[in-house]
């Protein structure tokens, strides 16, 4: 994966499988009779003998360059290359030994990332010599009693900018590699595993990393998949029908969104793969300068994104496995020990079995985002700064009061029945992510009065198809508007249950002034059937992980003069952020604070009111360490008090949302919204290439046509259409100076996914 520098939001995380071995055992060989497939595992059995791996990375899946004809000093993908291609990438030749030093420190399962294009022939045949090189490789893993993961990696003729319309030229491709292989390891038992593809996805589009335009990729997606399982299933061998199928989906990603997509086929050996290096603040991204604390926003993303893995697969009698995670060194072994702690924790507890990504590098000054080395593959020796994190693996894995599988299933709650329920909002509704600008991804507000004494006491639940919804609140003008997520969700049935006891909390302020309730799709599209309110259901309730923690404050005796002035108390020296987060017409703004708790384990909070927009309510936000620290006190210091206290420096951004409450991680990110920064001297407003004052996807788009076609869509007037030479300031947004390139598309992108809090960035 970290061959090609994309840029790329990882998302997600990892977990290891117990540390049981198969009863099967593998002959030296690899080769074996009919008679062993009487003696079968279930997909469940699989993953969880899995137990916990390894990745070869870089190594199989490297790519040989050659300089391009048009210009030597640019190196392109060759069209043939040999068995050489194994150390392209600078990483030594595989070897028995080192397969051997993985076993012994306790990793049962290596996924082999294998590309196929460079090695096959204008036929689509692949070349024998490499073919016997990756069963070289299989078989030392195979010798050892260890699963083996095979895949198709780095395939460019897949991961490509057509991608939506290119099934026709893929699949058959994609079907010839692929019984070629089935027929060379046909007779190896479930050990080894067959992934069909690594994070397909649209490359250098503007949705490349984006799950709400990616709809028709999604569907090539399935297509493709279902046809792999039909091919293996249908190939000779006495493992045909039970060899375990790993299925990835757009781009692999963790995110729910994605995962929803995925139409898993029928089929009782199928597993989806998941790549997880979450939270990506965290784990691999540069933009963060501060990588020293493992904080509980961190954790709570963390938490959420495995939940939904359970949630979405799991509970729902599907395996899944993380085919990659990791978190890069940035000479940071406490916080990244604090990190695989909870995250081999929670995955044991639900069963996934993760793959841990190694690219044998252990620091680079200039990509400090991609250092994955672990082991030194020549002398089989465990690099010091990352052995306590390996350690600390292997501690959860052997730890026998944590149970493999233990949390799989959702907590059964025992809900009322939905057609006993009082109709709130009767439908058919469909909501639409993408036309936010028009109010069309929420239900109607008009006919959705509601009252507080209607939902105290109650929950709430809707009936819907697609994408799941959150549930909006908002007074009378629609201000004060706040989402809350399902904590239960009926996939056999399509109904979101929301608990209203939690509602006061994420309102903040009176409940009785709620004045409207809506369905809202967070992304893609949701059909909403109908809405009810029942009776709440009887014992504990599993609420998902909160990512912040929010106190909403009253704005409409402020004025613009005045300073809001917030108590925070907690332990002593808690680094910690946030902003305080309102609603600037149709968009989400928000000025960002930060501090650190004193000796006394105390911070005040001052955020003048200058460019806030006052009159209504807003939200004070804590992102890092929220667990640790409370608000005790809100105040609102008019300009004619005297009293003086710290000032704490803020950063005013905008973000392109109608609305949000869930706001995230100590990088000020906040779901479905995005950023960008003002150079007022500059008169630069960074990622606003068309000039309409928003930063969203029109802009990267605008980048992209006017890298491909400067004719058409260069400067033409003020005419956002065009890329003005204004626009042309503003888009340079990357790398500030080098000029309008396609970084600067990605670095919107970036924004747009939470993986950057402000414009500009460097690469």
């Amino acid at each position: 994966m970290f061959g090609e520098k994309n840029i790329k939001r990882i998302v997600s995380i990892s977990a290891a499988a117990v540390c049981l071995l198969s009863s099967l055992r593998v002959a030296p060989a690899a080769v074996f009779t009919a008679d062993a497939a009487d003696d079968v595992m279930t997909a469940f059995e699989i993953t969880e003998n899995m137990k916990i791996g390894w990745n070869l990375g870089n190594t199989m899946d490297a790519k040989a360059s050659e300089p391009s004809a048009d210009n030597p000093k640019v190196y392109v993908d060759s069209a043939h290359a040999g068995v050489e291609t194994e150390t392209a990438w600078g990483c030594p030749k595989a070897t028995q030994e080192l397969f051997d030093a993985l076993k012994a420190k306790g990793f049962n399962t290596v996924r082999v990332p294998t590309t196929w294009f460079q090695h096959l022939d204008d036929d689509n045949n692949i070349d024998p010599e490499w073919m016997a090189r990756v069963k070289e490789v299989v078989d030392y893993g195979i010798k050892n009693d260890m699963y083996i993961i095979l895949n198709v990696h780095h395939e460019n003729w897949i991961n490509r900018g057509d991608f939506a319309d290119a099934y026709d030229e893929i699949q058959p491709k994609l079907l010839k590699i692929w019984t070629q292989i089935a027929e060379e390891f046909k007779d190896y038992d479930q050990h080894l595993i067959f992934e069909c593809m690594n994070e397909p996805r649209a490359v250098g589009t503007a949705h490349e990393w984006w799950a709400a335009e990616a709809v028709p990729e999604c569907d090539v997606i399935n297509k493709l998949e279902h046809d792999f399982v039909d091919l293996i299933r249908g190939t000779d061998g006495p493992y045909a029908k039970t060899r375990l199928l790993m299925l990835p989906g757009y781009c692999a990603s963790a995110e729910t969104q994605f995962l929803e997509a995925i139409d898993v086929p029928d089929d009782p050996y199928v597993a989806v793969s998941i790549h997880a290096y979450s939270p990506y603040d965290f784990t691999m991204n540069t933009a963060v300068k501060d990588h020293s604390v493992f904080t509980s926003a961190y954790s709570a993303n963390l938490a959420n994104i495995l939940q939904g893995m359970r949630d979405t697969f799991l509970d729902n009698n599907i395996p899944v496995v993380i085919g990659e995670m990791g978190t890069s060194n940035f000479d940071n072994t406490e916080a990244r020990v604090a990190w695989t702690t909870q995250y081999f924790t929670t995955t044991k507890k639900y069963g996934i079995p993760c793959c841990l990504w190694d690219n044998n590098t252990v620091s680079n000054p200039k990509d400090p985002g991609e250092c994955h080395g672990y082991i030194n593959r020549e002398t089989g020796e465990w690099y010091e700064v990352s052995l306590p994190v390996i350690d600390k693996m292997m501690e959860i894995m052997n730890d026998e009061t944590i149970t493999w599988g233990s949390e799989r299933a959702i907590p059964t709650v025992k809900h009322q029945a939905y057609e006993d329920g009082t109709t709130f909002l009767a439908g058919p509704f469909e909501l639409d992510a993408s036309k936010e600008k028009t109010y069309q991804n929420t239900t109607p507000g008009g006919d959705g009065e509601v009252e507080w004494s209607q939902l105290e006491g109650k929950e709430v639940a809707i009936k819907f198809e697609g994408t799941t919804p959150v549930l909006c609140f908002s007074d009378a003008e629609y201000g004060g508007w706040t989402e809350i997520k399902p904590y239960d969700v009926d996939k056999d049935n399509g109904i979101a249950y929301f608990n209203m006891a939690k509602v006061p909390d994420a309102w903040g302020d009176d409940p009785t002034t709620i004045a409207h309730m809506q369905a809202k799709s967070p992304s893609k599209i949701s059909n909403v059937d109908s809405i009810v309110i029942l009776e709440a259901p009887e014992g504990e309730i599993e609420e998902p992980e909160a990512t912040a923690k929010i106190k909403k404050v009253n704005l409409k005796d402020a004025t613009n003069d005045d300073t809001l002035v917030v108590a925070i108390e907690g332990k002593e020296g808690v680094k910690t952020n946030g902003a305080l987060g309102f609603m600037k017409g149709d968009e989400w703004a928000q000025i960002e604070w930060s501090g650190t708790t004193d000796a006394d384990g105390k911070l005040t909070v001052e955020i003048p009111l200058a460019d806030a927009v006052v009159g209504g309510t807003a939200e004070f936000q804590i992102w890092a360490n929220f667990k640790d620290v409370d608000i005790t006190d809100v105040t609102i210091k008019s300009a004619s008090d005297t009293t003086t206290t710290t000032t704490v420096a803020t950063t005013t951004t905008t973000l392109e949302s109608t609305s949000t409450t869930t706001t995230s991680t100590e990088t000020g990110t906040s779901e479905s919204t995005s950023t960008t920064t003002t150079d007022k001297n500059a008169g630069v407003v960074y990622g606003d290439a068309n000039c309409d004052g928003n930063v969203n996807l029109a802009d990267a788009v605008l980048i992209m046509q006017s890298l491909a076609n400067p004719s058409k869509f260069g400067p033409e007037g003020s005419d956002p259409t065009h890329l003005t030479e204004t626009g042309r300031a503003n888009a340079d947004c990357c790398n500030v100076g080098d000029g309008v390139t396609n970084k600067d598309a990605l670095a919107i992108q970036r924004l747009l996914l939470q993986l950057v809090a402000a414009l500009p960035v460097t690469d």
